[in-house]
């Protein structure tokens, strides 16, 4: 596709290829004509592979001697519904322990116009940390972020057939579930090292839907039929082990204001966002703040552990959702260690509309002291839920669940969230496969 001719591939230079996230976004919607924004994150050893590799990609964010990040975007316009494959060898690999050396990464696009939203679809929103770090003998949990723009479930699976990976070779090291998240535990020294990555993200409708083309035919998706197909490729690197696995010590933990993993931030087109991130480690030196996100973020420091991403979105970012990651840094002499991977999402020039079946009471501040005035709100509403869960024996998790989906459309990511009673709360029976 596009890409093959802007890609400079070099035969005899250093394998240093660390990953890639391909995404695109439908917009400019005129009828049935309408533009497709493909997004290409690729990320290589040193900013001059990536210069040679990628004469069109600009620049977003580097991790001195050990990989810089870049970004190719293309806007494709007076498009016609329809669905294609994107994709392009990206080159060799770093040295890995899954022995994975030439990488392909593919995207399938599905552009077709589609019942339920009464437009084509966009593909999930996501972005990665070139290399994710974790010490051998902590445990962690990897969230990837999972933002549909057109409301799909969205999951994760490893990269499997030859139009996704050339070797498909999965880390040992950790789990991946459906739900996109890399659960490591702790191991020995043996398997320290960096791991290649290469998973697919895929955005599943959540009712049967028709996709109808341009020439009127008409095809049928269920909710286990993928609409589209995103490849999510990184460096998984298992360090030495770290004299403590608490956050806050050796690896540094998020303080407040840092917003919450997932959190959805509003903006219009030349308003500047400025995303307050916090961090601390008694035990270790905080030396950098590492992101991915569009290629005109800006990162200032003011102090160890404080540190502000700006972002001011132009005309062209107008009407799209964009993922901005993090990790926090620290070192101690030659030893490195990085913060849990946190990401949020920016929808620019597209504020959600609330229509109120809602009540709104105002409440009183419980309060004995004379802070500046503050407005609190009792929200009442009203919520059908599908779970296997038993309610008694979930309870935490489930209000977890509905506040995350709550920060997820908008909402401040103090909110409370509570289940006023009576619930009806009806279990549903798991039903034997059909067959």
């Amino acid at each position: 596709m596009l890409l093959s001719v802007l890609l400079l591939l070099v035969g005899h230079a250093k394998a240093g290829y660390n990953g890639a996230v391909f995404t695109y976004s439908t917009k400019d919607v005129q009828g049935k004509k309408f533009s497709v924004m493909h997004r290409y994150k690729l990320s290589y050893s040193s900013y001059e592979e990536l210069e040679l590799r990628c004469t069109s990609c600009s620049n977003t964010e580097e991790s001195i001697g050990e990989w810089c990040l870049g970004e190719f975007a293309s806007k494709w316009k007076n498009m016609n519904c329809g669905s294609y494959d994107d994709g392009l060898n990206t080159g060799n690999w770093i040295d890995n322990r899954n022995s994975i050396s030439t990488s392909l990464a593919q995207m399938f696009v599905e552009v077709r116009n589609r019942s339920d939203i009464n437009k084509p679809n966009s593909s999930p929103q996501t972005r990665v940390l070139p290399v994710v770090r974790v010490p051998s003998n902590c445990p962690r949990n990897i969230s990837l972020l999972t933002f549909d723009p057109d409301g799909d479930e969205v999951k994760c699976r490893y990269a499997s057939s030859s139009l996704e990976c050339d070797t498909c070779t999965p880390p040992s090291v950790f789990s991946l579930s459906s739900s996109c998240m890399l659960s490591f535990s702790p191991t020995g020294s043996s398997s320290e090292g960096p791991y290649a990555v290469q998973l697919m993200m895929e955005d599943f409708p959540r009712e049967i839907i028709t996709l109808t083309q341009n020439d009127g035919s008409i095809s049928l998706r269920n909710t286990s039929s993928a609409l589209s197909k995103i490849p999510v490729q990184f460096v998984f690197k298992v360090d030495p082990a770290a004299p403590s696995c608490t956050e806050g010590e050796y690896l540094p933990k998020f303080l407040s204001p840092t917003p919450e993993h997932g959190a959805q931030i509003f903006i219009d087109v030349n308003q500047t966002l400025e995303i307050p991130i916090r961090a601390e480690a008694t035990q270790s030196v905080i030396t950098e703040l590492l992101f991915s996100g569009p290629v005109d973020v800006v990162k200032n420091s003011s102090g160890s552990g404080h540190f502000t991403l700006r972002w001011t979105p132009s005309g062209d970012e107008n009407d799209e959702s964009h993922p901005i990651c993090f990790v926090v840094q620290a070192n101690v002499t030659s030893s490195v260690y990085q913060s849990v991977h946190r990401c949020v999402v920016v929808t620019v020039g597209n504020r959600p509309t609330v229509t109120s079946t809602t009540v709104v009471a105002p409440t009183i501040p419980l309060t004995t002291s004379n802070p500046p005035p503050r407005t609190s709100y009792l929200t009442v509403l009203k919520l059908k839920i599908s779970t296997m869960l038993s309610l008694k024996d979930n309870h935490e998790f489930i209000l977890k669940a509905i506040k995350d989906e709550l920060i997820r459309r908008g909402l401040h990511p103090d909110i409370k969230v509570h289940l006023v009673h009576p619930v009806q709360w009806k279990l549903k029976k798991q039903l034997p496969p059909s067959g």
